[in-house]
């Protein structure tokens, strides 16, 4: 890649982890519902008059808008008002990528392979080590909901696969504008007119603030770019930038909201940063080249022998032995690993988008938030 790519590739995944630091602002001001439906009603709005048609059908764009808008981010937002930490969330959330890979192995029949199966018991191995804390230093129910929020983020990531859509960022702002009378209908039913129109009425420059970061910068600006990058790009070569939202998730969570990362989380995260990465990277295969057989000294015909070119044996800078050479449709030559979803991110299958998670959505494509 090259360098103003790899920085561009850098930047959404910065943007996407520090999402979740807003998110907590954001819920500061409105009930996560209403906040949820407000996300993705500016997302899609004038956005959607301007990208253009759908290019997929309209099936996809209504399951997806369900699984990602409806249920993925609502039930994130909803166990994060109930006390799961933001950088906790940004580090659990990436167990969607084993999710991907389970439904995928039933509704796709993509068997996955011993490694990825590996990177599973990896990846909840993490989640059991990050259960266990939370379940000593706070509500187990906040994090409960994430874990069901990135399940529905494997299921939307599952649909996108078998939706295909040719350009990321059009697929998602007609994605966006699905969930927000749901949600709304949601809010009103469960969170009460009062306080919708109460947090309406009380509506501040940090709201707002909060509001257009969601919406714009990790959704509109962070899907474009990393759509660019996948076309650009094959998703292999894209998609593992996406592990670096957990990163800056814990990062910014523990500079702005003074979150602690204990020794247990920081356990949980290795683990699941490295699960998720046995499960949703390929995997390099090199080939040698053809073994040439020992030389014996006096063996052979003799340089000065009819028809044997005497410069056969002399030395030169292309003589040894064969390089190692990536195999043809390996990762660097752009082939697919033929055995599991890719991750991707920020919220398909980012950067799933990708994806290592994703289609190229799950990684957020990725994708993340």
């Amino acid at each position: 890649m090259r360098p103003v790519h790899i920085a561009l590739a850098v930047l959404v995944t910065a943007l996407w982890g520090v999402n979740f630091v807003v998110i907590e602002v954001g819920l500061d001001h409105f009930p996560p519902l209403l906040f949820c439906a407000l996300r993705f009603l500016v997302a899609a709005l004038p956005a959607v008059f301007l990208v253009g048609p759908p290019r997929v059908a309209w099936r996809w764009i209504l399951g997806v808008g369900l699984a990602l808008g409806v249920a993925k981010f609502g039930l994130l937002f909803i166990g994060m008002h109930e006390g799961m930490p933001a950088g906790l969330s940004s580090l659990v959330l990436q167990i969607q990528a084993v999710f991907t890979a389970l439904f995928a192995a039933v509704v796709l029949g993509e068997r996955p392979g011993r490694r990825r199966l590996l990177g599973m018991a990896v990846a909840l191995a993490g989640i059991a080590v990050a259960a266990v804390d939370e379940g000593t230093s706070g509500p187990l129910i906040g994090f409960v909901l994430v874990v069901a929020a990135a399940a529905f983020w494997g299921v939307s990531n599952v649909l996108t696969r078998k939706a295909a859509p040719p350009d990321a960022l059009n697929f998602m702002v007609w994605v966006s504008l699905v969930p927000v009378l749901p949600l709304l209908g949601l809010s009103l039913m469960f969170e009460g007119a009062r306080p919708d129109l109460d947090a309406l009425s009380r509506l501040d420059w940090a709201g707002v603030g909060a509001i257009v970061y969601v919406a714009w910068v990790t959704t509109v600006f962070g899907f474009g770019v990393w759509g660019f990058l996948l076309r650009t790009y094959d998703a292999s070569t894209v998609a593992p930038f996406s592990l670096l939202v957990p990163v800056f998730g814990m990062s910014s969570a523990a500079l702005v909201l003074g979150e602690g990362i204990s020794a247990p989380r920081w356990l949980a995260a290795a683990l699941l940063v490295g699960g998720v990465a046995l499960t949703s990277l390929p995997r390099l295969r090199l080939r040698r080249g053809p073994r040439r057989r020992a030389e014996v000294p006096g063996a052979g015909a003799r340089p000065d022998a009819p028809g044997v070119d005497p410069r056969a044996d002399a030395p030169g800078p292309d003589r040894g032995p064969e390089p190692l050479l990536p195999e043809p449709g390996g990762p660097e030559l752009g082939g697919p690993e033929p055995d599991g979803p890719e991750l991707g991110g920020p919220e398909l299958g980012g950067p799933e988008s990708g994806s290592a998670g994703a289609p190229a959505w799950s990684g957020r494509v990725g994708q993340q938030t």
